[in-house]
């Protein structure tokens, strides 16, 4: 019998190889087939087995994947999820070894042995004590049970991370407390008049360094061991394995040589006879490690910095109007509809609508523009932005994790965890490099057992540990993810939201931008310049027609007619039979009438006749750059209606920085074709297309990408959607719809074109820092790996001792994630990246 089952988790080769290997060992199962793509198994087997018992194995193997049948919805996203709200109890490995996977304990990450890190609470609550009586506790404010007194916030207690950081802290005191006599003692020869022989002699100094190493060894740094263990017992080979051997070899052949010497033969041996212990090398190199795991944890908690400074916009509280009365509740209490009071210099708790009074609000911290915005009554505000100076009222809209502020703190965590298709190389050379240390590390002791100079053994053994102890992969695999992390944070700080790391690598390639014009290019905030009619006395009876037919659209231009025709005092009247024809108008029947309103292309399907006089205007109206639609009634056109969208200020600028950056800028537009070349020949563009549909946007865009283009689309509308999904990186104002955004790989908070030119700035100075990272990881290893194995040593003498090779080790991963902090310094603005 088979059966077919789903598997979460696995991300590569090395993920299908080991469940294949883990499930097949079942003595029922007689062959297993991993599908990585659609992450199954068919497992075929003798008798039925429970899906318990084969989850069961998968874990004994050291393997975190959940095993499912098909169809199960992942239960433990659920799991997470209210893990996330909570804000504690979620791990996830820093290099992203098994992609988007998260564990429910910390420990070390089951492929490359790295600390997990504590993913940071998407919602963070807040407790509250008694100044007075600490030992009262709500989850809510008030007043206290005992005195009355209000109860007051009380401080979080120690991250996930520092509470590592101390623990780690506490482990490295020990190991230099105990390593540093340890490592003199080795050295007590090198001390003029050798001081440490008139004390003992030296057979007692090594019974010394014994005991001394214990407590490195099987307290301080077990951890190392442990992780070694399991990374072989699971063959996911590691940079754990190659210290767990290299100190393990040395701790085991010193206290052998010690016990047992008769054991070793004379080319192990000094002159006196004894064997050559190591409880020095093994001492410091196990405490080099540790300082690396040690400055890597105080690190690692700043590369999700921007992160932990979005979570603290979050406010813990509001006040809710209830029954006349302001009322302070926790923000986990407000519901949609409920009436908000927002005082001065408070933060936003929740997305909503003004309802009364006004103010100026900062939203710095969401769209990256230091400018406070005025806001009065009918205007959007959104969480964590802060209040000016005024008062005002709000209806909560959206709340929990639907405000605008959950939804970027969750993309940034995604996009944090995602994986760039540049990391491949660096997975690739890491599914092989630590059974090549190896393999390097035993033909180094070969080459110098056989070729090199007395006590040729003993080089041979110090030369392969070092080449053991060098070798680092954690600085491959560290090169991307950390750097995705620090470049989603710096996005998010400047309004621009990264929804995988993918999309940050493609953007820096993009070559040709595609864009819309309504929204994106101007204002999106189009007014009424005239409504002219043929006959002067039938202009009031034109507009009311139209904008009766228009108050059943939704496009801007429509709303804009409607909002002109209410200034004028106009009844809006019934119509039947609307329709909207896409990229063309609309047409209905008003007063009996049949009302056609749209560009030309509509009175064409229509058969509208439109007088050459009429015609004449319109075009000299188009070529001021304004937007005009024909007005027929029957089937005759008797007018039009001039509407005009004044273009963004940032527009020009944006648009010519791009272009000095090798970006076509290609402006696609359903207005006519009139209008868009005044609006082109402004902006310099380097070409257009007027009267297109939705389909021509995506038509054009398939053409582009065959012509081997990098092509980028930035729209804000929900015609806008197929062309965002099927460009190479899709960008949505974030002034726009929530379907343009849901298809966007890349949001603009504030829908502008400049912030275009900071995520190309962005995306190009991330990955610049990845390259970086991945030539220091390269060439360290490359050049570290020849040197520990003593190829100077013929030509200049030089060898690598296994203590200065742990040092060079911990440091590498350290410098990758140090040059990755770098980024939070750059400047996106334009013309300025990398400053």
């Amino acid at each position: 019998m088979q059966h077919n089952y789903k598997v979460t988790g696995m991300s590569c080769a090395g993920c299908q190889t080991s469940v294949e290997g883990a499930l097949g060992n079942l003595k029922e199962v007689t062959n297993v087939k991993v599908d990585l793509k659609q992450s199954e198994v068919l497992i075929e087997m003798t008798s039925h087995i429970a899906l318990e018992k084969l989850q069961e194995t998968l874990l004994k193997a050291g393997l975190h994947y959940t095993i499912e049948m098909p169809g199960t919805e992942h239960h433990d996203h659920l799991h997470d999820e209210i893990l996330r709200q909570k804000g504690n109890g979620v791990y996830y490995c820093p290099m992203h070894c098994e992609d988007e996977k998260t564990y429910d304990e910390h420990g070390s990450c089951p492929v490359c042995g790295m600390d997990l890190l504590e993913q940071p609470g998407l919602v963070q609550g807040t407790e509250y004590t008694c100044p007075m009586h600490p030992e009262i506790v709500k989850d809510k404010p008030g007043a206290c049970p005992v005195c009355g007194m209000d109860l007051t916030p009380l401080n979080p207690s120690d991250s996930n991370e520092q509470k590592i950081y101390k623990e780690l802290l506490k482990k490295m005191k020990i190991a230099i407390a105990f390593s540093l006599p340890i490592f003199i003692i080795a050295m007590g020869d090198l001390i003029p008049g050798k001081p440490l022989t008139n004390v003992m002699d030296q057979q007692s100094w090594n019974w010394v360094q014994f005991i001394l190493t214990l407590p490195v060894v099987f307290y301080a740094c077990w951890m190392f061991f442990v992780r070694a263990y399991k990374s072989i017992v699971t063959w996911n080979l590691n940079m754990f394995t190659l210290v767990g051997i290299g100190t393990g070899v040395a701790f085991l052949f010193s206290v052998t040589g010690m016990f047992f010497p008769d054991v070793f033969p004379d080319e192990f041996k000094t002159e006196a006879g004894t064997v050559y212990l190591y409880f020095e090398a093994t001492a410091v190199i196990l405490t080099l490690v540790l300082l690396g795991q040690l400055l890597e944890a105080r690190a690692h908690s700043q590369t999700s910095g921007a992160l932990k400074e979005l979570l603290k916009l979050a406010p813990s509280e509001a006040v809710l109007i209830e029954n006349g009365e302001d009322k302070v509740i926790s923000i986990h209490d407000i519901k949609e509809g409920d009436l908000l009071r927002v005082k001065p210099g408070d933060k936003i708790p929740v997305d909503g609508k003004i309802t009364q009074g006004q103010s100026n609000v900062d939203e710095s911290m969401i769209s990256g523009e230091p400018i406070p915005v005025d806001k009065t009554e009918g205007d959007k505000v959104s969480s964590g932005t802060i209040n000016g100076t005024k008062s005002f009222v709000m209806i909560a809209q959206r709340v929990g994790a639907d405000t605008l502020l959950s939804q970027i703190i969750q993309m940034v965590n995604d996009a944090s965890r995602s994986r760039a298709p540049i990391q491949k190389l660096a997975d690739t050379i890491s599914k092989y490099f630590v059974p090549i240390v190896i393999l390097v590390s035993l033909v180094t002791f070969g080459v110098w057992g056989v070729f090199g100079p007395e006590p040729a053994y003993v080089y041979g053994f110090v030369n392969a540990i070092a080449v053991l102890i060098i070798a680092c992969p954690c600085a491959l695999g560290l090169a991307t993810p950390m750097s995705v992390m620090v470049g989603v944070g710096k996005g998010a700080q400047s309004g621009i939201l990264i929804k995988n790391a993918e999309a940050l690598e493609t953007m820096d390639k993009v070559d040709v931008l595609i864009t819309d014009k309504t929204g994106t290019i101007t204002q999106g905030k189009p007014s009424v310049e005239k409504v002219f009619a043929m006959d002067v006395k039938t202009s009031d009876d034109l507009l009311q027609k139209i904008a009766s037919l228009n108050q059943y659209s939704e496009h801007p231009l429509a709303e804009a007619v409607v909002k002109y025709a209410k200034e004028k005092g106009v009844t809006l009247i019934d119509v039947k039979d609307f329709e909207a024809i896409a990229g063309k108008g609309v047409v209905g029947t008003v007063k009996e009438k049949k009302i056609t309103l749209g560009n030309i292309k509509l009175m064409e399907k229509a058969n509208v006749t439109v007088p050459a006089d009429l015609n004449s205007q319109i075009i000299t109206e188009q070529k001021l750059g304004k937007t005009v639609s024909y007005i027929a009634v029957d089937s005759m056109a008797l007018g039009y209606v001039a509407i005009s969208d004044a273009i963004k200020e940032s527009s020009k600028s944006a648009i010519s920085e791009l272009l000095n950056k090798g970006v076509k800028v290609i402006m696609m537009t359903g207005d006519n074709g009139n209008t868009a070349k005044a609006v082109a020949a402004e902006l310099h563009l380097s070409d257009f297309t007027a009267e297109c549909l939705p389909e021509d946007k995506l038509n054009k865009i398939k053409e582009l990408q065959a012509q081997g283009k990098i092509v980028a689309m930035a729209g804000d509308g929900i015609n806008d959607s197929p062309a965002l999904a099927q460009s190479d990186v899709g960008i949505a104002m974030g002034t726009g719809t929530d379907v343009a955004i849901e298809s966007a790989e890349i949001t603009l908070v504030k829908g502008d074109l400049q912030g275009i030119v900071k995520a190309k700035n962005l995306s190009h100075e991330v990955m610049k820092n990845i390259k970086q990272n991945l030539f220091f990881a390269f060439i360290y290893n490359i050049s570290g790996v020849p040197v520990a194995a003593g190829v100077l040593f013929p030509v200049f003498g030089i060898l690598l001792s296994p203590m200065i090779a742990a040092t060079a080790m911990s440091f590498s991963s350290v410098s990758v994630i140090v040059n990755s902090l770098r980024l939070r310094k750059v400047s996106l603005n334009t013309g300025m990246a990398g400053a």
